[in-house]
């Protein structure tokens, strides 16, 4: 089993990580950096709990850090536990600038340690099932492609108060941004131009809390829009092609289920209801379809399979730090666009 380490016990790593790695079979949880108090001790009371970061990379046991604390301390802390002789797993954002990602991936080679960007939203429902319908050439060649992930959330935080500080990585762009421009990477590659607008709509906002990226291909645009005043929601993606559209609402369950306090475990984790299937409006051997089309099930669970099989050297890793510095360089690039209220080439990808 892989020794594992997680660094801060919060959100992150309560809903998205421990559960799929305590369930996994190929990980043990041995280790969590929670600076003040042992709460984690009422859930896991044979966990070692570190209070400094130096305290979980002095480990000579600990093989794997998972790294969720405030993204100020990504780069730092990754960068630390690489040169410690650990593998590393980011949550997103994988840093704050293109610079310390490269950093990132040239210390991976260096130590021959796996640096991971936890791009978990390749693996939901939503996500899965769209790649497939463009992979099976349902839609002919794709035109345009709409991706929303909009909230109501009117008022100031509750929790992860940092977010809305005036802190690098900070603000919603490098929240939910991430989720959206590796998904649109992975379907599409790589843009030719980019074209943002990312503004504070909130009076009391510090930081940016509305995002509105174009990414021009050769034949396609894609459009990623994020808002925090949207409370009636409409579509959550859609795609149009030369042969027909897929319109999906609603959003995968996993999160709301984790959050609930559900183990990831069983035949239909994953699964998304019925009523928020998708519709596809298309053609197939010139035969007209308009009909739902079932969801594929999604799990972040296939993140940590993968990544174990990777550390054991049967599979290549599929969240590189490559993936996490493209993400990083459109962020900069669109903010760069916004500011300067004009569209620009896209460069400097790898």
């Amino acid at each position: 089993m892989i020794s594992t380490a997680i660094i801060s016990y919060g959100i992150s790593s309560k809903t998205f990580h421990i559960p799929f790695i305590t369930t996994h079979g190929g990980f043990s949880l041995d280790m969590i950096l929670e600076r003040s108090g042992e709460t984690c001790k009422e859930k896991f009371p044979s966990v070692k709990v570190a209070k400094t970061i130096e305290e979980v990379l002095h480990d000579p046991s600990i093989e794997l850090v998972v790294i969720t604390s405030p993204n100020t301390t990504h780069f730092p802390y990754a960068k630390a536990a690489l040169e410690a002789g650990k593998h590393v797993v980011v949550e997103k954002p994988f840093t704050n600038t293109s610079a310390e990602a490269l950093e990132l991936i040239e210390l991976s080679k260096k130590t021959g340690k796996i640096c991971s960007v936890f791009h978990n939203r390749r693996y939901v429902a939503d996500f899965l099932t769209m790649k497939k319908i463009l992979d099976d050439g349902l839609l002919g060649e794709p035109r345009e492609f709409f991706a929303h992930y909009d909230r109501f959330r009117p008022d100031p935080r509750t929790y992860g108060l940092w977010r809305e500080h005036e802190l690098p990585g900070s603000g919603v762009f490098y929240d939910l941004g991430p989720h959206l421009i590796d998904q649109a990477l992975v379907l599409f590659g790589k843009p030719s131009y980019i074209t943002a607008d990312i503004r504070k709509m909130k009076s009391y906002s510090k930081v940016d809390d509305f995002f509105d990226v174009k990414l021009e291909y050769k034949n396609l645009i894609v459009t990623l829009h994020s808002s925090m005043l949207v409370r009636e929601m409409g579509p959550r993606y859609m795609i149009h092609g030369t042969k027909g559209s897929f319109i999906k609402h609603g959003e995968d369950p996993q999160e709301d289920l984790l959050k609930a306090g559900v183990v990831p475990t069983g035949p239909d984790w994953g699964k998304e209801e019925s009523t928020y299937f998708g519709l596809l409006h298309t053609e197939v051997n010139g035969k007209e379809i308009k009909e739902i089309y079932p969801s594929l099930k999604g799990s972040f669970g296939y993140y940590y399979d993968n990544l174990y099989q990777s550390i054991k050297g049967d599979l290549p890793l599929k969240e590189t730090a490559v993936d996490g510095y493209n993400v990083i360089k459109l962020i900069e690039l669109a903010f760069e666009s916004s500011s300067q209220r004009k569209t620009l080439n896209v460069t400097g990808l790898l």
